[in-house]
């Protein structure tokens, strides 16, 4: 037991000396609290104790005493703790305290890609970057199923002697259940619980384990091993394997289940501070925050410390999309990821006619089902019959058939249902946005334009008869990628001038682990999913900007591998000046919801393409102090600078808003003309002399100049300078919808050599918030 000393008998004497006291009964809530660490008075031998001192010194009128939930000791100075009013207005008349900030909770943005991705085991970034051996991928998620196949460690080496990790015992799970693979598993429940949250089963599991699933899918993305034979229901087999199949995993659990997944801000800090103590390589969360000043979002404050460690943090960017001013995890600091679409598509094939008539149709049914001439029934003539509205078939007409419906909507289940059908093709240019859980029935999407072949057939047929064929695999689907409908878009609401997302990578449909134990599929049902039977599955189908991320912390670790002495600001500018920008059809990348060319408010820089990056020539590095004088350039206050960076020894002499960035952000605020100068430093990280000249894509109403045009290098990491100018003027044209003026780019050409490092420069409406 520790003995009080006379100094800090005098200490909290000096402490209660300045309590006040209130009569009222108050209500008492969690708060994230900031500490001036130099104001530790000297009798504590730790921070810690300095915190539980304090703590123990207030004066509760109401009789409930604050009670303590974290110290932090990486991402922030401080603690975390529940405090009722009284204990707040003695708190902040402590020397030492910096700001307050109550509780917030954040949500979750909820094996074909690693070859969509160009990842080959003979060539390229997989055996160039060494699969990652040896990285240590911290994952803040849901929890993890250990017992997994993609979590096991055939062939692994010994756990890297530097980690300093631990995996915990709790409900159902045990420390044993870590290995060479996941050689950490962690808990953080504490800051959740104080809403009343009773974690247990069969709801979630207060340990490690993974009850949703959600974590078990990201951390098999983006570094399960080899599992041969993979599949969903028949559908996308083969080997599923992760981005990065020889790292470590380290899960952090942060999400637990309540009305929906849900983080709290002292268990996500909590989270990010432990996995910075355990010696983590890389982060990814599939998760975010209420976009506020960055000294008020957890996830960017412990990201900036995690920066400073040289660690690489990887965000989802929302599922808030497809409008713009919608991202999440927007700090400059964070390489965040936008979703896109892969080349795999899943379908069944409708044959009509004996087979004189076959069409393929969008379908994930789960169940390996053939039907062979069911009848098929259309209500041709009652335009409601036509389009299965609620109660206008006759159940007479339509029982045991396969129904015809010309809805436009996507899919209208009800009518299919009550009318006791077996099952239905719909005739739908919405097709594309359906997902796994919408095909709980034998339904099959068509194109409108297959839709009227079909129409025709049935209406002009006596008798009309239907083949299906379900479990259909359909690779080279075209065109690949796009921008999901969901994925959020930039500007960057409280960072305008730097262009997010940062990068795209794929996060529609994706096969990775699943807890065995939780139902996925639906399957029959009666109109209400409380009615459905859910088929088990190992392996999942799950879209969002959460299944993006962990592609990117792959890629990241495959190049930390490589190249260990990369900055998380160079590893993110190697995939972004690498990044590609035209599909499968070789047109411009475009965005799913609207069919035509995205932009790069859409999908940043381009399509992650891991093989470039090993590789890029040069890169756009960004040092902690470059972050310092960007948040000086947004006028952030000492003390909002304080809590982010953690120490009061900075200056703002250099404040700038125009970090040395992969992308260049023009804004138009209540005008169609502008012109900037932009000035850059790119790092050579060939181990080559070499010579670069710029090229310029400048779209009408775009004016770019480069001085220097042409820049040489004296060897690896070698500097050069560069300034570029951008007038913009639109003339009398407004800028196009969500927010894009126009855009171009810069590339450097490596002259006499094959590195080709781009660049996107954007002209975007967006007024720069500040507060």
């Amino acid at each position: 037991m520790e003995h009080t000393t006379p100094l800090k008998l005098l200490y909290l004497l000096l402490v209660l000396s300045i309590i006040t006291t209130s009569s009222m009964s108050e209500v008492v809530k969690t708060y994230i609290v900031h500490m001036d660490k130099s104001a530790m008075p000297s009798p504590f031998s730790s921070h810690h104790d300095w915190y539980l001192s304090t703590l123990s010194s207030f004066s509760s009128p109401d009789g409930i005493s604050p009670s303590h939930l974290y110290t932090y000791n990486h991402v922030l100075h401080g603690f975390s703790a529940v405090l009722s009013q009284s204990h707040l207005h003695q708190l902040e008349k402590f020397p030492g305290h910096l700001e307050t900030f109550p509780e917030t909770f954040g949500t979750i943005h909820t094996t074909h890609s690693p070859k969509f991705l160009g990842l080959d085991k003979n060539s390229g970034s997989w055996p160039g970057g060494n699969f990652g051996e040896d990285m240590i991928i911290g994952i803040l998620d849901t929890g993890i199923w250990p017992e997994s196949e993609s979590f096991q460690d055939k062939g692994m080496a010994p756990v890297p002697e530097r980690w300093r990790g631990a995996c915990e015992s709790g409900v159902e799970f045990n420390s044993s259940l870590c290995n060479r693979k996941l050689i950490g598993a962690r808990s953080f429940s504490k800051g959740l619980k104080q809403r009343g949250l009773n974690i247990s089963t069969p709801n979630d599991y207060d340990s490690p384990r993974d009850f949703f699933g959600h974590g078990t899918h990201t951390s098999s993305t983006a570094a399960g091993s080899r599992v041969a034979d993979a599949d969903y229901f028949g559908y996308a087999k083969g080997t599923a394997t992760g981005i990065a199949p020889k790292a470590r995993l380290a899960m952090y659990k942060v999400l637990f289940y309540n009305d929906t997944y849900e983080s709290a801000a002292s268990d996500t800090l909590a989270g990010m501070d432990q996995a910075i103590a355990d010696g983590v390589d890389l982060m990814s969360l599939s998760l975010g925050f209420l976009e506020t000043t960055f000294e008020q979002n957890p996830i960017a404050v412990g990201a900036f410390a995690a920066m400073e460690k040289g660690i690489f943090v990887s965000c989802s960017a929302g599922n808030s999309g497809p409008h713009g001013y919608t991202i999440f995890n927007g700090a400059p600091w964070i390489t965040t990821i936008g979703a896109g679409t892969i080349d795999r598509d899943y379908a069944a094939d409708v044959s009509l006619d004996n087979g004189k008539l076959k069409i393929r149709g969008k379908s994930i049914y789960p169940e390996d089902l053939e039907i062979s001439q069911v009848p098929i029934y259309f209500g041709h003539g009652n335009r409601s019959k036509e389009l299965c509205e609620d109660f206008a078939i006759d159940p007479k007409d339509a029982k045991g058939k396969i129904l015809f419906c010309d809805f436009s909507g996507g899919i209208q289940a009800s009518e299919v249902e009550r009318v006791g059908a077996a099952g239905a093709v719909f005739s739908t240019d919405s097709g594309v946005f359906l997902e796994p859980e919408d095909f709980y029935f034998p339904f099959v999407a068509v194109t409108p334009k297959d839709g009227d072949l079909m129409k025709n057939y049935i209406i002009h047929s006596k008798n009309p008869v239907v083949d299906i064929k379900f479990q259909i695999t359909v690779l080279g689907n075209k065109p690949a990628p796009q921008v999901a409908w969901f994925s959020s878009r930039g500007p960057n609401r409280r960072a305008p001038t730097i262009l997010k997302p940062d990068v795209l990578a794929p996060g529609v449909d994706i096969l990775a682990a699943w807890p065995p134990n939780r139902g996925f599929a639906p399957i029959g049902g009666g109109g209400d999913y409380d009615d459905y039977d859910y088929l088990l599955t190992d392996y999942a189908l799950l879209s969002g900007t959460s299944m993006a991320s962990p592609h990117s912390v792959g890629v990241a670790a495959l190049l930390k591998s490589a190249h260990p002495d990369w900055s998380p600001a160079a590893i993110r500018s190697a995939m972004m000046t690498t990044a590609y920008l035209h599909d499968n059809t070789k047109g411009l990348i475009k965005d799913m919801t609207t069919g035509v060319a995205g932009t790069p408010l859409d999908f940043g820089a381009g399509h992650i393409n891991p093989n470039m990056a090993m590789d890029p020539g040069l890169i756009y590095d960004v040092e902690a102090q470059d972050y310092i004088n960007f948040l000086c350039g947004l006028n952030y206050t000492s003390k909002q600078i304080k809590i982010i960076i953690r120490r009061s020894n900075f200056s703002c002499d250099q404040a700038t808003l125009d970090l040395n960035y992969p992308s260049f952000m023009v804004l138009l605020n209540n005008t169609n003309t502008t012109s900037y100068t932009f000035k850059r430093v790119l790092t050579n990280v060939d181990n080559t002399n070499s010579v670069y000249h710029a090229s310029v894509k400048q779209p009408s109403g775009m004016i770019v100049s480069v001085q220097p045009s042409v820049i040489s290098f004296s060897g690896m990491y070698s500097k050069a300078e560069f300034n570029m100018t951008v007038q913009i003027n639109l003339g009398d044209v407004s800028p196009h919808s969500d927010y894009i003026g126009n855009f171009g780019y810069l590339t450097w050409w490596e002259v006499n050599g094959t590195h080709v490092v781009r660049s996107p420069i954007v002209a975007a409406v967006a007024p720069i918030i500040r507060t």
